[in-house]
């Protein structure tokens, strides 16, 4: 009879997870009629297997496929307009350092079909919630750690050498340029979330100019990532979008009330100064003045902009996707999120 009863108990968790799951999914639109099938061209591949070749062969070839990208690749990624194309080649060919990182680019990445999948699933959504947008080439290729996403005349181009994974010997060797804090989130699964992120900032959702204040700052950067609440896969992360670790994430949700109360004390909201501000929202170790032995999260104007326009969404559910990010008024959103976290 125990038994039984521990049965049903399970069974009935099990269902409750798959009503749970079910209308998880559910509340998102139904993509499946969009004809989208995202392929990432291997610029990196072609670039390195026409290495036996000659220079000036490789470089027609490459131009006439690659066009812009390849332009843009060659001039400004990883040499200068006063150097020739086949100049480039050539002292890129005998480099071994580009040879040892294009190898560990082919053994972390033999193909791309995760991230394709990733990217066909979260440019459905886009494509059902703004019809009209334009979505550009994807393009993956290495570059010594200089670029990880530039966005070009019709293309979007993926640093592969920038997500080897975080414990990457070759992130440890340029720890000086390139902060552990940083390097942490160079990893496979970022690669989407990423991808979407530039795409919102650079082609549908430019900022404002008018944004002067922290708060707009706030709101902004908080719509930017409830948009990747809607369109990225569902198996991706909070920590992951936002580019936490598990225990930043757990610290902000921790003391989110405490987050807010000091925004508020210090009249930080309506503060222009961006030497104040921006230590709210940019990319650090942690955020100055809060916390305690420099264990906060980085960017908490950004994550508690997320938190408001997530209740904001809340609280007006007849509110569209398409209407709250061309709603400029962040004073109107904060006001009307009914925003007030409670201490945990």
């Amino acid at each position: 009879m125990i038994y039984n009863v521990k049965h049903r108990q399970i069974y009935l968790i099990f269902l409750f997870a798959l009503a749970f799951i079910s209308c998880k999914r559910d509340n998102r639109p139904d993509v499946s009629n969009i004809n989208l099938d995202i392929q990432i061209d291997r610029f990196d591949k072609a670039l390195y297997v026409a290495k036996a070749k000659n220079v000036g062969e490789v470089d027609q070839m490459l131009a006439k496929k690659y066009g812009v990208f390849y332009d843009d690749y060659i001039h400004r990624m990883i040499g200068s307009p006063e150097y020739n194309n086949d100049e480039v080649l050539n002292t890129l060919y005998k480099d071994q350092a580009y040879t040892d990182l294009t190898k560990e680019v082919d053994s972390i990445f033999p193909d791309l079909n995760a991230q394709e999948q990733g990217l066909t699933e979260t440019f459905k959504y886009i494509k059902y919630y703004y019809p009209e947008a334009k979505i550009p080439k994807f393009v993956s290729f290495v570059s010594g750690f200089a670029y990880q996403m530039p966005v070009g005349d019709n293309y979007l181009g993926i640093g592969l050498d920038m997500f080897l994974g975080k414990d990457s010997k070759f992130y440890k060797a340029i720890v000086q340029s390139v902060p552990l804090y940083l390097s942490r989130r160079f990893t496979p699964e970022y690669i989407v979330p990423r991808v979407a992120e530039t795409y919102a900032h650079e082609e549908l959702f430019p900022e404002p100019d008018e944004n002067r204040t922290l708060l707009s700052k706030m709101i902004f950067q908080g719509k930017i990532l409830y948009f990747l609440d809607q369109v990225l896969p569902e198996n991706i992360t909070d920590s992951t979008k936002i580019g936490y670790s598990k225990e930043q994430l757990e610290w902000a949700q921790r003391f989110e009330a405490d987050i807010w109360a000091y925004f508020l004390e210090n009249n930080f909201l309506y503060e222009t100064d961006y030497q104040k501000i921006q230590v709210f929202l940019s990319e650090g170790p942690f955020t100055p003045g809060l916390g305690e032995n420099r264990d906060s999260a980085p960017k908490l104007g950004t994550w508690t902009g997320w938190q408001i326009v997530r209740k904001y969404m809340d609280e007006n559910p007849k509110i569209t996707l398409q209407q709250l990010m061309a709603e400029n008024d962040a004073q109107k959103i904060l006001s009307q999120s009914k925003y007030k976290p409670k201490q945990k």
